[in-house]
């Protein structure tokens, strides 16, 4: 399996990642990524990251989902996200944006099968 791509930095509305570039939010997977645009899913900070927001993340492989919850924890995550990473047995990170971007670098650096959405912003 491909690794996971690196978060190169992470600023208020703004993030580098390897091999893809700079975007403000993004969607990572094993082998690649690309920006996360919320109106494909209709997500809103409230109810939150969709269950077809991480279908994307599950079908590269991933096993660790890192949810980040925006800057200032606005994002709020479904409970039917929570139902359906659970019912796969996902092991899944709900953090802060930073502290994400942490959390799935080391994860991402070790080899893990490591996915996350990251929201840049509040």
């Amino acid at each position: 399996m491909t690794r996971s791509p690196r978060i190169v930095s992470i600023s208020w509305g703004r993030m580098d990642v390897e091999k893809l570039g700079v975007g403000k939010d993004f969607k990572l997977y094993p082998g690649g990524g690309r920006p996360w645009d919320w109106t494909e899913t209709n997500t809103q900070h409230s109810p939150g990251i969709q269950p077809e927001d991480v279908e994307e993340l599950l079908a590269h492989g991933a096993t660790i989902v890192v949810l980040s919850r925006g800057m200032q924890l606005q994002l709020q995550i479904d409970p039917r996200t929570h139902k359906l990473l659970n019912e796969r047995g996902v092991t899944v990170h709900e953090v802060e944006t930073t502290e994400a971007v942490d959390i799935y670098n080391d994860l991402a650096t070790s080899g893990a099968a490591v996915a996350g959405l990251f929201h840049s912003t509040c």
